[in-house]
């Protein structure tokens, strides 16, 4: 008997890089003195270096590598400064480790630097390119939980062109759609409003993997106390950053080290359920080539009761700069006008994070006056849309390749 995990068609297969590629690792460190490490992989007569980054995960295995490999240019992958532990991800120091690597790559011997941002990626290098283009006197100061972050001493090079594939608007803004609003208790993680429940046939729900149907009314009634749950959880963070603000304060002013203590120990939010789109369920909305189920698996009626998934813990810094909607910097249509390089964005046609309404709105949004649409066949991680066909990621490959080499040779 075939037993098929719930996780699966998350992790697609690379080929193999080309026989003469040449691989180096390097430790970089940014501005503000944090270490980062990368991966560069030529091959001969690279002149061209294509940047994969992403905020939550390491890239050194994408399966675009040897992809662009194969047709002539190099690859630099890099992780931020605590990959694939994203409890306190702050995008906007994230952004400090994405510039070192970009000042290594205009240092080294390359023709064009161009940054590729796959899923998650896409919005931290729109965001990138936005606070990039800034003068330094006017990038941002702040996080949004009030960390003083230094974007202004940072070397910032603007790299020389974007691909995005399958972005997704943000971490954020993912979430504003993937979270579970009927927890009515966020200590409980088995609390339930029944008339917010995604996962009750009597609110559309079907068994799957058959789609449901949500009535139009419940979808707005959804979408609206999502929206509220993230709200109440934004109020939790800012609660939490101000105490450990007040604690700050106290010892500065008496000296007591339990002040001292209080201002360091971690508050944790931990955000249960949070893998509850709509449209993992009922393929109607937004439709498109996508399967059913979500980017965790083909049971999100299951795995968004599960530890795997988006935002299920975090201090209140990274809420509030990665996972709250309503708070982040870190937002693609925001930050997409003022990216201002040619760009090529490649739509997944089975994406379930990046919907035509998606892609539409993003590259519409984006200032450059060179832009490029695609769509291929393809689910968000790149993947085949039906048993036997081409992966997504071999097919967006060929348009990168086309693209990059129409522009920088």
């Amino acid at each position: 008997m075939t037993v098929t995990r719930l996780g699966a068609g998350r992790y697609i297969d690379a080929a193999q890089a080309p026989a003469d590629t040449v691989t180096s690792l390097h430790e970089l460190t940014t501005s503000d003195g944090a270490k980062v490490a990368g991966v560069l992989r030529t091959v001969p007569g690279a002149r061209t270096v294509v940047a994969l980054m992403h905020p939550r995960q390491d890239l050194t295995h994408h399966v675009l590598v040897p992809e662009l490999l194969a047709r002539g240019f190099g690859v630099w992958t890099q992780s931020t400064r605590s990959p694939n532990n994203d409890i306190a991800l702050v995008h906007e120091q994230a952004l400090l480790d994405a510039a070192a690597g970009q000042v290594f790559l205009q240092d080294a011997d390359f023709d064009h630097v161009v940054t590729l941002g796959h899923s998650g990626g896409g919005t931290l290098f729109a965001f990138y390119h936005q606070q990039a283009g800034l003068p330094p006197a006017h990038r941002l100061r702040r996080t949004p939980a009030g960390r003083p972050v230094d974007l202004a001493s940072a070397d910032m090079p603007i790299p020389d062109g974007a691909v995005f594939m399958a972005p997704h608007p943000g971490q954020g803004a993912l979430l504003l759609r993937l979270i579970d609003p009927s927890v009515v208790d966020e200590s409980d993680p088995l609390s339930v409003d029944p008339a917010l429940d995604p996962f009750d046939p009597a609110n559309g729900f079907a068994e799957p993997p058959h789609s449901s149907q949500y009535p139009d009314d419940f979808v707005r009634r959804y979408r609206a106390a999502q929206r509220a749950r993230v709200e109440r959880l934004d109020k939790v963070a800012r609660e939490r950053v101000a105490e450990a603000a007040d604690a700050r304060r106290r010892h500065k002013d008496i000296g007591d080290p339990r002040d001292r203590r209080a201002a360091l120990i971690p508050r944790v939010l931990t955000v249960y359920r949070t893998d509850a789109d709509l449209r993992f369920t009922d393929l109607s909305l937004s439709p498109n080539d996508r399967p059913y189920g979500s980017l965790f698996g083909r049971r999100p009626d299951l795995t968004n009761s599960g530890l795997v998934g988006f935002a299920r813990f975090s201090t209140p810094d990274a809420w509030l700069s990665t996972w709250s909607g309503l708070s982040t910097n870190a937002d693609f249509v925001r930050c997409a006008p003022a990216i201002t390089a040619p760009t090529l964005f490649v739509e997944l046609s089975g994406d379930q994070a990046c919907f035509p309404d998606d892609a539409t709105a993003m590259t519409q949004a984006i200032g450059a006056a060179d832009v490029t649409r695609t769509c291929v066949a393809g689910t968000h991680f790149g993947g085949p849309i039906s048993d036997g066909a081409p992966t997504g990621a071999s097919l967006a490959a060929a348009d990168i390749g086309q693209w990059l080499a129409e522009r920088f040779g």
